[in-house]
């Protein structure tokens, strides 16, 4: 069998598993105010059993809601009428084969007095969180008491509704991971100082839930294994919390790492490799008996099945593939891992849920709305679409189209599928974006519902000629260019025309446009040796972008040297330099530049829409031809429109 190791069974505890896969913790804001699960939180994690994982772990769950609320709409394990619907959601995953622990948290200093009615938050020692910048008080000795009572009680909850187990939340800087570090934990009284008074509060939880729950119940503890924070807990102190923790009887030990100052080694932005983690999961697996679980940014199933098989881990760990594809691990056993649907890594999950919402996925606009789109209505019988665009959104809408029965007939002007993803997959370190790509295009290809008319430019006829009841316009966008003074000069060309090839920029170069394409043509040109300087005439840079991402890029642009101007207008361009207006004191200066790059964003391609609705009852505009956008706005709308076109009939 391909990927032997993945879909070997495994065994924690008493517990086993069919295979080797584990979604982890990730927090969704899908439940009850009050922390019951509903509809919507159920049908989630139960599209993700369906898929095949072999173990779901669940989103963070208070264990109290005076201090421990961390997100709005939250799972909660602390009063009883709780259990019924904890009962629910474990039978319903346990339907598939599928087991599942309930993860207990509690965010300690990485929280907002905001989430817990305006009190102040709580940690071990009033150390401000960098990120969060609330100063907590610190817990009383008898307080800390009544929290490991809490979490010991959540426990036995999980066990009443019927869980397989629970894993205790002591990594990413939340609140027991708080009591380990001794960047965090400055407390004198028995669960402060010396490292066995720092973990005296995981041993008194573990006891108390074994005690409770009995020896069969399993418990797994998440751990980071590095904080990657100077005064934080460093790899040997992670493999020295493992072995206590063994000794103090969990049955599973989950790695991860970092805390909030250090989150780009929490979630990963697309610039980070795949298994760039696996020294973490190593270490830790030499030194303990008991299965490891590791978190390692995995996408594909040859980097799962390379971890495993060097004994990186015993579980490997799939979080937000497991967003953008709920069907990962049954795509690969039969043989179609092409067609997974590839995270790329952007974080608009974790944007979504800072902003306040439930989780959302860029490239599957179906997560968090399992509920809503449970149904998809079927009563296409074959009757033929035009969908004129072959990039995201005409894609997204073809294969929505497709899986309610009806026959899209997609026209590309050019040689290939992709549309603007072929130019957004050039830079540097987006070979995530690429690999997104390729499996809608796989997928497209594969579908026997989907006729793809490669280099065919539609235009009325060619559409009436196939007699359809619905056109779906997706002709995306082209670049801005910016009528100035210069701009037809030989040293001007577009982010397009450097991306691809088309044109090659050299010496100093003026990338004008701050948003994410001239964000990245800037890096892609810094990393190539040219001297950079990006222009953006808005105060901020990368407005659209998950705060980590773009951190993680201003760190590169530093060590490349690169050079950001901001509130400064382009107002013409010369030979060897352009001019720049500030925005603020409408001063001019001039940036020398040998090359200017135009990274101004696009404007919609829409030239057939009016003939379109003058010839076409249902006719629709999807993605950069109706309004310019990201991939997120494509694929929503796309699939939005696809699942209603004719719903009703």
């Amino acid at each position: 069998m391909a990927y032997e190791k993945i879909f070997t069974r495994g065994r924690i505890g008493s517990l086993k598993l069919k295979n080797r896969v584990v979604m982890p913790a990730m927090g969704v804001s899908l439940a009850q105010q009050n922390g019951e699960a509903n509809e919507h939180i159920i049908r989630y994690y139960e599209e993700r059993a369906k898929g095949g994982v072999g173990l779901i772990i669940t989103e963070i769950c208070r264990i109290e809601p005076m201090f421990g609320t961390a997100i709005p709409n939250q799972l909660g394990a602390y009063e009883l009428g709780q259990i019924p619907s904890l009962e629910r959601l474990a039978e319903r995953v346990h339907k598939y084969g599928t087991k599942i622990f309930l993860q207990l948290q509690h965010p300690g200093r990485e929280n907002k007095s905001s989430m817990i009615g305006g009190r102040q938050i709580v940690a071990p020692s009033p150390v401000m969180c960098k990120v969060t910048q609330e100063m907590p008080r610190e817990l009383t000795t008898e307080e800390v008491q009544d929290l490991v009572k809490a979490f010991i009680r959540g426990a036995v909850f999980a066990k009443l509704a019927g869980f397989d187990g629970v894993e205790l939340h002591a990594a990413h800087g939340y609140l027991l991971n708080e009591f380990l570090s001794p960047y965090t934990n400055k407390r004198t009284d028995r669960y402060g100082g010396s490292f066995a008074n720092r973990i005296r509060i995981m041993e008194e939880i573990i006891t108390g839930i074994r005690f409770m729950c009995g020896p069969k119940f399993v418990i797994s503890t998440r751990i980071s294994a590095d904080e990657f924070v100077e005064g934080g807990l460093k790899l040997e102190d992670g493999v020295k919390i493992a072995r206590t923790l063994e000794s103090f009887g969990i049955d599973v030990i989950n790695v991860s790492s970092g805390i909030y100052e250090s989150s780009t080694t929490i979630v990963e932005p697309a610039s980070f490799a795949q298994g760039w983690r696996r020294h973490l999961g190593t270490a830790v697996k030499k030194a303990v008996s008991i299965p490891v679980i590791a978190a390692n940014n995995i996408k594909d199933p040859d980097m799962a099945e390379e971890l495993l098989e060097t004994d990186v881990c015993d579980f490997v760990a799939l979080g937000r593939a497991h967003l953008a594809d709920p069907q990962w691990v049954n795509k690969t056993k039969v043989g179609r891992a092409d067609e997974i649907n590839k995270c790329i890594g952007c974080l608009y999950c974790f944007g979504s849920l800072s902003s306040g919402n439930h989780i959302r996925c860029a490239v599957n606009p179906r997560c968090g709305r399992e509920v809503e789109y449970a149904d998809v209505v079927k009563n296409g019988k074959g009757r033929k679409v035009a969908i004129i665009g072959g990039g995201p959104a005409g894609m997204q809408a073809a294969l929505t189209l497709s899986e309610r029965g009806f026959a899209p007939v997609l026209f590309e002007k050019e040689d290939r599928l992709g549309g603007q993803l072929n130019v957004a997959e050039k830079p540097l370190l987006k070979e995530k974006l690429g690999a997104y790509k390729d499996s809608l295009i796989a997928r497209i290809t594969k579908d026997e519902n989907i006729e793809v008319r490669l280099s065919a430019e539609a235009d009325v006829e060619s559409i009436k000629a196939i007699d359809p009841v619905g056109v779906f316009l997706a002709t995306g966008g082209t670049p801005i260019i910016p009528q100035i003074p210069g701009i037809d000069g030989a040293n001007v060309m577009t982010a397009e025309d450097v991306l691809l090839g088309r044109k090659e920029a050299k010496g100093k170069v003026a990338v004008i446009g701050g948003g994410i394409t001239g964000l990245e043509t800037a890096e892609t040109l810094g990393d190539k040796g040219c001297q950079v300087t990006l222009v953006e005439m808005m105060k901020d840079v990368g407005t659209g972008l998950y705060k980590s991402v773009l951190v993680d890029m201003m760190m590169r642009y530093q060590k490349m040297g690169i050079e950001v101007k901001t509130c400064e207008r382009l107002m013409s361009i010369g030979e060897k330099d352009v001019t720049l207006m500030n925005t603020v004191t409408t001063q001019l200066s001039k940036l020398e530049a040998d090359t200017v790059v135009i990274a101004l964003g696009v404007r919609s391609v829409n030239g057939l829409e009016e003939a379109l609705y003058d010839n076409f009852e249902n006719v629709f505009v999807l993605g950069d031809a109706d309004k310019a956008g990201r991939i997120v706005d494509a694929t929503f709308t796309a699939n939005g429109l696809g699942s209603t076109f004719l719903a009703d009939e």
